[in-house]
């Protein structure tokens, strides 16, 4: 039932309890109706495509790290269906989001191709290509539309679209070791979602450090760990090599996190505390917000 716009008025200026009341409830009734309206048939067709069919078509337009944690989802559908993933590129983004890599789009088709080489390594995906107009059986871009904090762990995104649920702890993700790379501490850091509370010096002279990202993110973090080296990747499949023949890995929510956690080699993230939606599940895997921890747990991963 609607309140007189009169009673509304007055509920703000005299009764600030009942209109935080009021308007929480008016919020809450235009989720629901824009779930129920909106989202559950989504939700419901997604099903029963996977009941009826044998071969399911994806589609994801990114980010990178949101497409690596689609794959739990995806593998495990797998066992029983035969999996195509298209990508979609230049899909612009709602927001503005600092230091993109793709500027104002999730993903342009530099980064993609850069990153088909690793996707169409996996042995559970059938086959991956740039989207083009193809039929889709299911869009896994529908989780940015469920009206729910989308703060919890991101890989649980797709588990809520698709209906599966899937053991963390295993790998999702798979290369073979870099050939010539090997033991290297890899070491990331994104300039998005960054933890301010800590730094990166106590590393200033520690040896056998190796940065697999962008030259901008090296020539930063090499102002705090001076002998930190550098290799330009030839694409996203050489970097998930070097990452899985690696010592352990080091760095924040990034795209290179998402490879290691994919992999569950060694790792150590660095957690955002306003952005909480990767955190590390599985063994000698470590997360930290304060300096102390950073410290303690990379020594106990450099001592393995």
């Amino acid at each position: 039932m609607s309140i007189n716009p009169l009673v509304k008025l007055l509920y703000k200026i005299f009764n600030k309890k009942n209109y935080q009341e009021f308007k929480y409830r008016e919020k809450l009734k235009e989720r629901v109706k824009y779930y129920d309206t909106k989202i559950y048939d989504k939700i419901v067709k997604t099903q029963n495509v996977i009941e009826s069919k044998k071969e399911l078509s994806f589609l994801h337009s990114g980010h990178l790290g949101d497409i690596i944690y689609s794959f739990p989802a995806i593998k495990e559908l797998s066992k029983n269906h035969k999996c195509n993933l298209y990508i979609q590129v230049n899909k612009p983004m709602p927001l503005s989001y600092h230091n993109h890599p793709s500027g104002k789009v999730f993903l342009d088709k530099r980064i993609v191709e850069l990153a088909l080489p690793l996707f169409k390594n996996q042995n559970f995906l059938n086959s991956v290509n740039i989207y083009n107009g193809e039929k889709i059986d299911i869009n896994l871009d529908i989780f940015r539309d469920v009206p729910i904090n989308t703060r919890f762990h991101s890989i649980r995104w797709y588990f809520h679209v698709v209906g599966v649920q899937v053991n963390m702890e295993n790998p999702f993700l798979s290369v073979q070791p870099h050939n010539l790379i090997k033991n290297k501490i890899i070491l990331v850091r994104s300039p998005r979602y960054r933890n301010e509370f800590i730094n990166y010096k106590f590393l200033k002279n520690t040896k056998n450090l190796l940065c697999v990202g962008l030259k901008s993110e090296f020539e930063d973090i090499k102002k705090e760990v001076h002998d930190l080296e550098f290799h330009d990747c030839k694409d996203f499949l050489e970097m998930a090599e070097i990452i899985k023949a690696s010592k352990f890995f080091l760095g924040n929510l990034c795209f290179s996190y998402s490879i290691a956690e994919g992999l569950k080699v060694p790792r150590l993230l660095e957690a955002n505390p306003g952005f909480p939606v990767v955190y590390p599940v599985g063994s000698n895997a470590y997360d930290f917000y304060h300096q102390n921890h950073f410290e303690k747990f990379f020594k106990l991963l450099n001592s393995n």
